[in-house]
């Protein structure tokens, strides 16, 4: 399936770029999350008309995830959950509570920023985590946990 790209897709290309995917994944994911539009001569045509605007609004959200990161880069997530006597949480702490988190410390961070490399938090300590919040811009977030008392 050839396509045309609408936004830099990671590991894809960029803004404008005619790329060959599987026809599965731009059907089912570039296309309906508007990523990327069939590369018929007629959206070609209509791509190169609306080009400015895309790479205009490409750059102010790339404008914009760069000032949330400087925000982050000296945000500590401190959160508080009940554990054990030897620091081990009951349960655990997932993306939607480092989220929702965040966001009551207010720091905007969705879900889906987030990325937990080594799996949920299970233990108190202090933790790192990775929020994705562009294509191109990687935040490292310190999440300190301590026990309830």
């Amino acid at each position: 399936m050839d396509v045309i790209l609408l936004q830099k897709v990671a590991n894809l290309g960029n803004i404008g770029d005619r790329v060959e995917v599987k026809s599965g994944y731009g059907r089912n994911h570039l296309l309906p999350s508007g990523k990327a539009t069939l590369a018929t001569p007629a959206n070609v045509a209509k791509f190169e008309a609306r080009r400015a605007e895309l790479e205009k609004f490409a750059r102010e959200q790339l404008a914009e995830a760069e000032s949330r990161a400087e925000q982050l880069k000296e945000f500590t997530l401190r959160i508080s959950a009940k554990a054990g006597n030897e620091g081990k949480l009951f349960g655990s702490i997932g993306t939607g509570d480092i989220a929702e988190a965040c966001t009551t410390q207010g720091q905007k961070v969705s879900r889906s920023e987030v990325r937990m490399p080594s799996g949920p938090i299970r233990m108190v300590g202090d933790h790192e985590l990775v929020l994705h919040l562009h294509t191109d811009i990687d935040v490292t977030l310190r999440v300190s946990v301590t026990a309830e008392e």
